[in-house]
């Protein structure tokens, strides 16, 4: 897998905040956390595609000038870190685990506190 090329793609597609295309990213079954979504959704850890949706939906129309900058991409083993900056230029990072059809089954977002 091209790492640096999915990160370019995951860039874009939020920066289009199409939503279907930032999905097309993530498997059916995703477990995503970040605890920024503890505040439109009760919990810091959700389930599968439906429930991402949802949140990110509440997200983008809450923040309709979101956009990233990718900063870094960390490669592991089936896995990558993204750090990037946000357009109040704050730094946050995404890690992101791979299922074996290429798509993310697990994803974790941190996020800079000042």
């Amino acid at each position: 897998m091209d790492f640096d090329a999915f990160a370019e793609a995951w860039e874009a597609a939020w920066n289009s905040h199409d939503l279907d295309r930032i999905l097309a990213h993530y498997s059916s079954d995703i477990i995503f956390r970040s605890h920024k979504a503890v505040r439109l959704t009760g919990s810091g850890e959700l389930r599968g595609k439906d429930a991402l949706r949802a949140y990110w939906a509440k997200a983008l129309a809450a923040q309709p000038d979101l956009s990233f900058v990718v900063v870094d991409v960390f490669h592991g083993h089936g896995m990558l870190v993204i750090t990037y900056r946000n357009q109040r230029d704050v730094l946050a990072a995404e890690t992101l685990r791979f299922g074996p059809d290429g798509l993310v089954v697990e994803a974790s977002a941190c996020h800079v506190h000042k």
